[in-house]
């Protein structure tokens, strides 16, 4: 059999201009692969997670860890989405007031309850841990988790947050992202680690932040089996079960992880023993906090200053000192973040 020649009058030109597409695309893709954190600028912040992933992955390390003990934590308000003026939860908490607040009309002459209703933010400024849990107890309890999660599925669809009159799932930090995305890349498991409510976050934490629900460890209240319409559930009761703040966190970790995690990242004194009890855990460890000091592009508080001290975020002058006292990494969103949101394109 005789093999013809192709035409020559044939043109080249498309073949050459695949060929020049895919170099472009292999370029591209290439540059993408050298730098896994493009929101971050060039700094100490930045080096010190690239030099973390790369020394505990490399066999060849001493630092290697095994991948069976790659676990970070992460916590959520402040860390990984916005927190200001209020916690999310919080917001939902006070839209929930508001919601249920015709089939009490005690409330309006109540605490906390009036100062909710009433818009008294001087008196919000002020609640308790009792205040707050007086609020959770009326607006969290008295429900299975499955309704809970639809309230909270339906609030999110809804509610956007000050300031920035965006849905709250939209203020995720784009530097704070691409860290999970490259620690999942090298084998580690990302839990989130908040002292908001456990059943709250997991509502979205797989969408918003690529966590699974079972690798979220949150606050909780007290839930009681009851199967007496024969469908079981789980309902809510207006008790506190377990809370996810400060030396919880260490005692969360361990009952829902188990293990040390070998890096941790917060923003408050509340993630100090938990970046503590990271460190405790031998080899070599990352432990980062995120400092708001940017009041263009998001809010400037704690020794950054702008913002009257509040309860929100306390990043103190005692846990900056901390920090430099432990070796612990002092994100600067103003200086190591070149965008902060998905949405802002860098301005």
């Amino acid at each position: 059999m005789r093999i013809r020649a192709l035409p020559s009058r044939i043109s080249r030109a498309p073949l050459t201009a695949l060929l020049l597409l895919c170099i472009s695309l292999a370029g591209t893709a290439a540059r993408a692969q050298e730098d896994p954190l493009p929101s971050w600028n060039d700094g100490a912040a930045k080096q010190a997670i690239l030099t973390f992933i790369k020394a505990t992955t490399d066999q060849a390390n001493p630092a290697y860890v095994k991948p069976d003990d790659r676990i970070a934590t992460f916590d959520q308000d402040g860390t990984l989405w916005t927190e200001h003026p209020l916690y999310a939860q919080a917001m939902f908490a006070l839209a929930r007031v508001g919601q249920l607040a015709p089939q009490h009309p005690e409330w309006k002459t109540k605490q906390p309850f009036q100062a909710v209703l009433t818009g008294d933010k001087q008196a919000l400024s002020k609640f308790t841990e009792s205040d707050w849990m007086q609020i959770v107890a009326a607006t969290h309890a008295g429900m299975s988790t499955a309704d809970f999660q639809q309230l909270v599925q339906g609030w999110l669809a809804t509610a956007k947050a000050p300031r920035f009159n965006r849905p709250y799932t939209d203020l995720v930090y784009q530097p704070m992202l691409e860290v999970m995305q490259y620690f999942r890349a090298n084998g580690y498991r990302t839990y989130i680690v908040t002292g908001g409510g456990q059943e709250f976050v997991r509502v979205y934490s797989e969408q918003v932040y690529g966590v699974p629900p079972e690798q979220v460890v949150g606050s909780s209240i007290v839930t009681k089996y009851d199967n007496s319409t024969g469908k079981p559930v789980l309902m809510r009761e207006p008790k506190v079960f377990f809370i996810d703040d400060g030396p919880g966190k260490a005692v969360g970790i361990n009952l829902f992880i188990g293990k040390h995690p070998y890096a941790a990242f917060g923003n408050s004194g509340g993630d100090a023993a938990m970046l503590e009890w990271t460190q405790a855990g031998g080899g070599k460890h990352l432990m980062m906090l995120v400092h708001h000091d940017d009041g263009v592009r998001e809010y400037a508080y704690g020794p950054a200053g702008g913002l009257p001290a509040t309860q929100v975020g306390t990043f103190s002058d005692a846990l900056m000192t901390e920090a430099q006292k432990n070796g612990w990494i002092v994100i600067s969103m103003k200086n190591d973040w070149k965008r902060i949101f998905p949405f802002d394109e860098g301005k």
